[in-house]
């Protein structure tokens, strides 16, 4: 790989620590309206932005969670700390997960979290979820750069120092879409096995059995 693209991909990757995510503490005390949410929220994931103009959260999309039942309904338009805590969390499953599969992991969650209904609430999960992610950061960069490594010993029979080059971003490129693919595939599975109703499980079972007895009979 030509060194200035080399760097340049290593630059990245560091960066990838200095990505801020919204602490515990970083979240107001005192309820919000909607405007102030989105505000909120584009400053302090504005970081995580591919492009300066990209909006991270709008009032549309707030609406639609809302209305997909992802998120509780605003008291007198105004939204508490534990509305915030389900936004934070649906701004990073939505980038891999489908609105449905969301809904499957925020039903158990809200009924069971939300509004004081256990010992633990929403800001003890958000708090132990965000010590985990944070734990997480160094083993991911660094087995990004085992994955750049990997590219780099790719397609060293490749002549052509430009077809390599373009050969070995590419070998990164798939590795790293792999990896994403074979995460969100074990997410899936999670939650269509541990956490969608039984009567979808049964459904899937008997499109299973119905399955094999249509290739037995072939």
């Amino acid at each position: 790989m030509d060194m200035s693209k080399e760097e340049y991909i290593s630059s990245l990757i560091d960066n990838l620590k200095k990505v801020k995510f919204i602490t515990p503490d970083d979240i107001p005390n005192i309820d919000l309206y909607m405007d102030q949410v989105t505000t909120f929220m584009d400053e302090h994931l504005k970081s995580s932005k591919r492009y300066s103009d990209d909006k991270l959260l709008t009032k549309t999309m707030i609406n639609n969670y809302t209305k997909n039942e992802l998120l509780p309904p605003p008291n007198k338009k105004k939204y508490t700390k534990e509305h915030m805590f389900l936004l934070i969390f649906i701004y990073y499953f939505k980038n891999i997960l489908s609105i449905s599969d969301i809904k499957s992991i925020f039903n158990p969650l809200t009924k069971r979290f939300y509004g004081g209904k256990s010992d633990i609430g929403l800001k003890e999960i958000y708090d132990e979820i965000f010590r985990l992610e944070e734990e997480q950061t160094d083993s991911l960069t660094k087995d990004m750069i085992r994955k750049m490594t990997k590219a780099k010993e790719s397609f060293n029979f490749v002549e052509d120092e430009e077809e390599r080059d373009f050969l070995t971003i590419f070998s990164f490129i798939c590795m790293l879409s792999f990896d994403v693919y074979m995460r969100k595939h074990l997410i899936e599975q999670i939650i269509d096995y541990s956490l969608k109703p039984e009567v979808e499980h049964k459904n899937k079972e008997n499109a299973g059995n119905t399955d094999r007895v249509k290739k037995d009979k072939n």
